[in-house]
Parts: C-alpha cells; structure tokens; sequence
C-alpha cells in the first residue's frame, strides 16, 4: 500500500493575527510600565543628586566664608593705641571715608527688604608673617624726608603695607623700601612723627563675598567679582554685639540695618564679636508642584519653612525671601548657617 505524505492543514504551526495583536498589546502594555518606572525613578534619581549638590555646594560656600572671617582683623595687635581704636584713618594721604573706616575686620551691608534681597560681607586682613608687631619712630627725615627711622624693622619688606598708629589717628601707607634693620621708606609721611607706632601688615586684603545669578562671588579690591560657587541663592548675615566693647559676651544678634548697625561708630564697631551667617544653596531641579514653603515665622523658637535659624523676639532672625522668582516654591533648598567668632577683635578686649 501506498502511504500518503501529504499533510492536513491542521497539522500547520504559526501564529494567527488575533495572536499577533494580542502579543503586541502585551508588549505596549509592558513598554508604558517600564517607561512610568524608569520616569519615576529617574525624577527621584535628579532630585537625590540634585540636593546632593546642593549640600556640597553650600557646605563649600559656608567653608570659605568661614575661614577668611576667622582671618579678619589680622594682625591688628591688641596694643595700648591700638589700631581698632582709631577714629580717624588717612590711605595715601587720603582721608578713608568709609564708615566704618577700611581698619574694620569685617563689615555686613544689609540687602534689604525686597524680594530676593542678600546680604554682602566684607573682610580685611593682611598677611604679615611677623604677625603686625608695632615698632616706634625713633626719628624721621633722615636721611630721606620720607625715611623712618625704627628700633627694629621687625621683618618688614619692601611693599608691604604699612600702618601708623599715634593715638585715636591712623595712617595707611607702604613701605617702599627696607634699608638695614633701623630704616623704613615709606610711600606716604602722614601721621610719621617721633614715638608713634609702626607696622608692617604685609598684604591688606579686602575681600567680599555676595550673591549674584545663583552664584556666590567672591571679590578682592580692586579686581571684578569672581563666581567661586555655584547654586546659592541667597547670603544672610548678623552681627553679634556685645554690651560693651571690653566684653566679648554676645548679648544681641542684630542686621546691619538701621541708625546704629547700617554705619556704626568705631565704639559700637568695637562691640562686633562674632558673625552669624546663613547660606542658601539650591536644587537645581523643578519640581511639577510647590514643596517648599516660606519660613513661619523669624522670631519662634521652632520655626517651619525656608529659614535661616531660630530668632527670637529680643534677636528675630533674617528674612530670607525668594519670591522675586515665581516658581521658588517648586525648588528644593539647603540652609548652612554657623557662627563665626572674629578673633582678633575678641583678643583685642583689653585695650578697647
């Protein structure tokens, strides 16, 4: 007998068409899963990396302010007539009609009230590797009219920049040159007479710190502003005051504001013991819904929100608004905050 080879139709494989789309429904199905997953963790992963930035941003940023503060006032030596004591300063026989004058270790411009208003931080220090010890004028005009002649020149160099103290009266110069150990040439003569003090305060840096763009900048007179870190948004900044000028107990937190703390006397400068600062630094994600909210309240003890510390009602802390841009709420944010003891004004307590 002959077999038949041929097959039945029912005996073919494949897919039909209804299984094919059932499939490719399927697939579409697992692709939108996949896809709202990755979304999902992809957003959380920006946020994640977004505030870790932020952290070191700000922690970055709060460093470097507080390691220049912890410079200011050097090396002004706490010396009976002490510079911090001078009510009037010439700089190239120039009267400095800076108020307070440029002698001041540090100085807060106060941003205002507006939206988005910082505030600003000015520093001074020089870098005298003897450390600003004082020598007298023993003599002067010989054998040039611009010669000082000194006990000891106590390691001054030609350039550096030079400080004479005669009471309540300071004058800024520098030395041009350095001859022997006994003789200064100094660039300026004002205030130079016979038993007045003498430094050398090396380089006299006067630097400022402020936000600009989402940046802090750091400027050093008389060069332009430089952006040394990104994604800060905001500066706030106090004064700790004590209540009088040789005591180093801070009493009061107080803004660079109004008739005494905007341009302070030379006796309430002299009351300046610390600074406190907050700095505000930013995720750079934005969020689709508000998740920050405006700080409660600047005098409680606990306040919620966009804050820069805890106030009270004797010291109520800075306000710190961002309102200037419409979506600030949609923004995550990071507040360092510190307190920062200016030293040398506070080793300065016996002679103020």
């Amino acid at each position: 007998m002959k077999l038949n080879s041929g097959r039945s139709h029912f005996y073919q494989k494949g897919f039909t068409l209804v299984e094919i789309m059932v499939g490719l429904a399927i697939g579409m199905l697992a692709t939108m899963v996949i896809m709202q997953v990755f979304t999902v963790f992809e957003a959380q992963k920006r946020t994640t990396t977004g505030t870790a930035d932020a952290q070191t941003n700000g922690g970055i940023a709060l460093y470097n302010i507080g390691r220049e503060l912890q410079m200011a006032g050097y090396p002004l030596i706490p010396v009976t007539n002490s510079p911090l004591e001078c009510t009037t300063l010439t700089i190239n026989g120039t009267v400095d009609a800076t108020i307070p004058n440029r002698l001041s270790p540090v100085t807060i411009t106060d941003g205002g009230a507006a939206a988005g208003a910082s505030d600003t931080i000015t520093l001074r220090y020089g870098n005298s590797l003897m450390g600003g010890v004082p020598t007298q004028i023993t003599a002067m005009g010989a054998p040039t009219v611009n010669d000082a002649t000194v006990a000891s020149n106590l390691g001054c160099q030609a350039g550096d920049i030079t400080l004479i103290t005669n009471g309540t009266t300071c004058a800024m110069s520098s030395a041009s040159a350095v001859t022997g150990t006994t003789t200064i040439t100094l660039a300026d003569t004002t205030a130079a007479i016979s038993n007045a003090n003498l430094a050398c305060l090396g380089t006299w840096n006067e630097i400022t710190y402020a936000v600009n763009n989402g940046n802090l900048e750091r400027t050093v007179a008389p060069s332009a502003a430089i952006p040394s870190v990104v994604g800060i948004v905001n500066l706030q900044a106090q004064y700790g005051v004590s209540a009088t000028a040789n005591s180093n107990q801070v009493t009061q937190w107080v803004n660079a504001s109004g008739a005494t703390w905007a341009a302070p006397t030379v006796a309430d400068r002299n009351r300046i013991k610390a600074v406190r600062i907050a700095v505000v630094a930013r995720n750079a994600k934005i969020e689709p819904a508000a998740v920050t909210a405006a700080c409660s309240s600047t005098t409680a003890a606990a306040p919620t929100g966009l804050c820069a510390w805890a106030g009270s009602a004797a010291s109520p802390a800075p306000a710190i608004d961002l309102s200037n841009d419409p979506n600030w709420a949609r923004y995550r944010y990071r507040v360092f905050e510190t307190i920062i003891p200016l030293r040398n004004t506070i080793w300065s307590k016996d002679t103020l």
